[in-house]
C-alpha cells in the first residue's frame, strides 16, 4: 500500500496533492503537521534514506523521496499496468479521466486480456484488415458469451449428450462429443461442431448453426438463466437432405454407428429409428443445455475421477461420470437410453466391501462368483438394517464407535492392491471381448436396471472391477452381462467445479430432471 501511495501521490495522512492545492495555507500547514500513522511507510522510507546515505557517503537526508501521481506516468507504463488488470475492471477505469479513457483504446491492452483470460492464441493483428479490434473481440464476443463457456448436457429426452463450448481462435464453438463406434470402447471420442459465434465486419456477433448437411446457417442463442442456455436454428431446411428421410437415416447410421442399415437390420430397429428422429426433431426446434462439471479429485480416490465410455449391450456405448463420495463411488450417466435415461446413477460402488475373486478356474463358474457377491450383498443389507434400527432407537445419539470410525475413514485408498488374473464367467455376455486379463481389485456394488421408459427401476448387486487407472468394469449379476469402461482422454476447458458443493448440487439437478 505504501508503494502504491507514493505512485499516486497519496499518503495515509497527507492526502492527494490536488486536494492539498485546493486547501488554504492554514489547512495545508495543519495537515502537514499531523503525524504519519503508517509504520510500514515510515519503515520503507527510513530504509530508503539509509541506503541513499550509505551509497553516497553522506548523511541520510530527512526529506522523503519525491512523489509522483499516477497521471504523471508515461503512457507506455500505463498501458503495461492496465494490461495486467482484469478486463472487467477496465470500463470503470476508463471513467476516471480522459487520459485513461484514451489509453484504454490501445489494442495491446485488449490483446493481452483476450490471451490471458480466454486463451486466444491467434495473431490478433490480422483483425486490422477487417477493421475489428481486439477490444471489440473482448467486449462483443468473449465477454458477452462468457457464461456459455464450459461443459453442458443437452436436454434430448433420455439420451442426453456432452457439449463443450470453447474459444477456438476467433470463434466460440460448441463441440458435441460422441462415444466411439460400438464396441470399440478404447477408441477416442468423436466430435463435431453444433454452433459457432464470431464477429462480422460490422463488429456484431453472429450465431451460426453447424448442424445439417448444407454448411453454416443462421441460428440463435439465448441465455435462459444461470447455468442454462438454449439454441435455435432459424433455417431448418439446411438439416434436410435431397433424398428425404430415408437418405437422412442411412447417412446418420453411417456417421453415428459406422454401419449400414443392412448390417443392423435385426438389431432393435424401432429403437434406432426413435432415437434418430427424437434427435433430429430436437435440433429442428429450441434445444436447452444445462451446465455440468467434471468431478473434483482427492489424493485418496481409488483412481482419478472423470468421464468414461462404457458398453451397454444393444444400446451401444454411453458416457458416464465417475465420482467419489466418501465410502462410495458413483457412475452417473451423461448419455442414456430409453431404459436408464441420462442423469441417473447407473452404478454405485461400496468402497468398504472389497471382494476377493476366486482363482481363474473357479471364476469361470458364474454360480461361484454369484455366491460370493450375494454373501456380501446380504452383509450390506444387514448393516443397513442395523444402522436404521440404531437411528430409530436413539435419535440424536453420539458418534459411531471408534472401530466404526476407523473403518469409515480408512476408505479404499488404504487397501493393498494385488494384480490378479481375471476372466469373465461362462454365460456372462459382453459386447467387447478385448477386456484386460488382469485386475487390481474388486468391490461390491449395485447397478440400476429398468424396463423401457424407466419403469420399475431397481438396484441389483454386481461386481466393480478396477483394471487400471483408465479402465474399470462392472458385472451385472441379474442380467449376466459385463460392461467395460474406458477413460475419456479428451481435454475439456472451463469444466472444473468452483467447489465440491457446486458439484454435488449439479449431480442432484441432473438426476432430478429424469426422476
Amino acid at each position: 500500500m505504501a508503494v502504491c501511495a507514493r505512485l499516486c501521490g497519496v499518503g495515509p495522512s497527507r492526502g492527494c496533492r490536488r486536494r492539498q492545492q485546493r486547501r488554504g495555507p492554514a489547512e495545508t500547514a495543519a495537515a502537514d503537521s499531523e503525524p504519519d500513522t503508517d509504520p510500514e511507510e515510515e519503515r520503507i522510507e527510513a530504509g530508503a534514506a539509509a541506503l541513499y546515505g550509505a551509497g553516497s557517503g553522506r548523511s541520510a537526508s530527512p526529506s522523503p523521496p519525491p512523489r509522483c501521481s499516477l497521471l504523471e506516468l508515461p503512457p507506455e507504463l500505463l498501458v503495461e499496468i492496465f494490461a495486467s488488470l482484469p478486463g472487467t475492471d477496465l470500463p470503470s477505469l476508463a471513467q476516471v479521466c480522459t487520459k485513461f479513457r484514451h489509453i484504454l483504446h490501445t489494442d495491446t491492452i485488449w490483446r493481452r486480456r483476450c490471451r490471458e483470460e480466454y486463451g486466444v492464441c491467434e495473431n490478433l493483428r490480422k483483425l486490422e484488415i477487417t477493421g475489428v479490434s481486439c477490444r471489440d473481440v473482448y467486449a462483443k464476443l468473449l465477454h458477452r458469451y462468457r457464461h456459455i463457456l464450459g461443459l453442458w448436457q443437452p436436454d434430448i429426452g433420455p439420451y442426453g449428450g456432452l457439449l463443450n463450448v470453447v474459444v477456438d481462435g476467433l470463434f466460440i464453438i460448441g463441440w458435441m462429443y460422441l462415444p466411439p463406434h460400438d464396441p470399440h470402447v478404447d477408441d477416442p471420442m468423436r466430435f463435431k461442431p453444433l454452433f459457432r459465434i464470431h464477429l462480422t465486419e460490422r463488429k456484431s456477433p453472429t450465431v451460426e448453426c453447424m448442424y445439417g448437411h448444407r454448411g453454416p446457417h443462421n441460428g440463435h442463442i439465448q441465455i435462459v438463466k444461470k447455468d442454462e442456455f438454449s439454441t435455435k436454428c432459424n433455417q431448418t431446411d439446411h438439416h434436410r437432405m435431397s433424398g428425404g428421410r430415408q437418405e437422412e437415416f442411412r447417412t446418420w447410421l453411417r456417421e453415428e454407428w459406422g454401419r449400414t442399415l443392412e448390417d443392423i437390420f435385426h438389431e432393435h430397429m424401432q429403437e434406432l429409428i426413435l432415437m434418430k428422429f427424437i434427435y433430429t426433431s430436437q435440433y429442428d426446434n429450441c434445444l436447452t443445455y444445462r451446465r455440468i462439471y467434471l468431478p473434483p479429485s482427492h489424493p485418496d480416490d481409488l483412481i482419478r475421477p472423470g468421464l468414461f465410455k462404457g458398453t451397454y449391450g444393444s444400446h451401444g456405448l454411453e458416457i458416464v461420470m465417475l465420482s467419489f463420495h466418501g465410502k462410495h463411488a458413483r457412475a452417473t450417466k451423461i448419455t442414456g437410453d430409453p431404459n436408464i435415461p441420462a442423469g441417473q446413477q447407473t452404478v454405485e460402488i461400496n468402497l468398504m466391501h472389497r471382494i476377493q475373486l476366486p482363482n481363474v478356474e473357479n471364476l469361470c463358474n458364474f454360480n461361484e462368483l454369484s455366491r460370493i457377491v450375494l454373501e456380501v450383498h446380504e452383509q450390506v443389507r444387514q448393516e443397513q438394517q442395523q444402522q436404521e434400527d440404531r437411528t430409530e432407537d436413539s435419535e440424536g445419539a453420539g458418534p459411531p464407535t471408534e472401530k466404526a470410525w476407523e473403518s469409515g475413514d480408512r476408505g479404499a485408498a488404504a487397501l493393498k492392491e494385488q494384480s490378479v488374473q481375471f476372466v469373465l464367467p461362462v454365460g456372462v455376455s459382453s459386447r467387447n471381448e478385448d477386456y484386460p486379463r488382469t485386475c487390481r481389485m474388486c468391490f461390491y456394488g449395485t447397478g440400476l436396471i429398468a424396463d423401457h421408459g424407466f419403469t420399475s427401476p431397481e438396484r441389483t448387486p454386481g461386481v466393480f472391477i478396477l483394471f487400471d487407472e483408465d479402465r474399470f468394469g462392472f458385472i451385472w449379476l441379474e442380467l449376466k452381462s459385463f460392461s467395460l469402461y474406458s477413460r475419456v482422454q479428451a481435454t475439456f476447458r472451463n469444466a472444473d467445479a468452483p467447489s465440491p458443493q457446486a458439484f454435488e448440487e449439479m449431480l442432484k439437478n441432473i438426476q432430478s430432471l429424469t426422476s
